[in-house]
């Protein structure tokens, strides 16, 4: 009888060995399955560009330049072959730093800016108010050039518009969130993106926003850098004080009520819940084998 019964729970006990080896087998492989979907599916998902073929040859779009906005802060220097008559139409007290260079006296002398009113007007030495909103520099340095010809203040002045608070801003899912300040006259989005050290894993690339206040209006556009159509976005090219936000995806979000170790893929939680049931089955199977023998017993 003894015997009998040890073969029993010996038998049972190798049936449940099988049946966890199986389970063991396919949790593997749905496991497995599981991570090479994530794989190429993460490629996807971070890829730039991935519908240019090769050698793209694309037509450029013409560049509107960053316009004249109210409340901009714009330098207007003026000179000619009469330096004391130019002068005059130059700010020489400092209260905006575009740029610094060292003094005769070993001070810092500071450009001053012109500030842009809500009319888009600026108040020019002598001449007085001048509409400069919805204009690019080259368009302002012309039309300055030409009020002092046309005025006869100066007649060969040579006029250099800079911008002073050209900054856009980078959010979200980037390496360095922040406020940048712009040397030169354009900045695109993927330029942006780079300066901001570029997405993070968790940043969704298939919709960067970027936020534009022009005219009074505040307008939202949503651009896939993975396609090349963001070329063709009037977002492609920023304007001052442009907001860009990177929306994290699915798995960054989820973060903030999971732990970030935790895997969000439903197959690795059907595994781990075969392999759990399994495991409670196998101590389910010893244990009433070992009822049923001490019964006998």
């Amino acid at each position: 009888m003894c015997i009998r019964d040890s073969n029993y729970i010996d038998f049972n006990f190798k049936l449940y060995m099988k049946k966890i080896r199986l389970s063991l087998c396919v949790s593997a492989l749905a496991l497995s399955l599981a991570l090479s979907s994530c794989g190429s599916k993460t490629s996807r998902n971070i890829n730039y560009l991935q519908d240019a073929t090769k050698d793209t040859t694309m037509t450029m779009k013409s560049e509107l330049g960053i316009l004249v906005q109210p409340k901009d802060m714009i330098s207007i220097v003026v000179s000619s072959r009469n330096p004391e008559l130019s002068a005059m139409f130059n700010l020489t007290n400092v209260s905006y730093q575009a740029g610094a260079e060292t003094s005769a006296t070993g001070g810092y002398q500071r450009l001053m800016g012109y500030s842009v009113d809500s009319d888009g007007n600026i108040e020019f030495p002598i001449v007085g108010k001048i509409n400069v909103a919805g204009l690019t520099r080259w368009q302002v340095s012309e039309k300055v050039r030409n009020e002092l010809i046309a005025r006869n203040l100066l007649k060969d002045p040579v006029v250099t518009v800079e911008f002073l608070n050209f900054k856009i801003s980078v959010i979200g899912e980037v390496t360095r969130p922040g406020t940048y300040s712009i040397t030169g006259d354009k900045i695109t989005l993927l330029e942006a993106l780079s300066l901001a050290g570029d997405l993070t894993i968790y940043g969704r690339r298939d919709k960067v926003s970027v936020v534009r206040e022009l005219n009074g209006k505040r307008n939202i556009y949503f651009v896939d850098i993975r396609s090349v159509d963001l070329f063709n976005s009037p977002a492609y090219y920023l304007q001052q004080n442009d907001v860009v936000m990177v929306e994290p995806n699915k798995v960054r979000a989820g973060q903030s009520t999971v732990n970030e170790n935790n895997l969000r893929s439903a197959s690795f939680w059907v595994s781990m819940g075969s392999f759990g049931v399994t495991i409670a089955n196998l101590f389910i199977a010893v244990s009433n084998s070992k009822s049923k023998s001490g019964s006998k017993n």
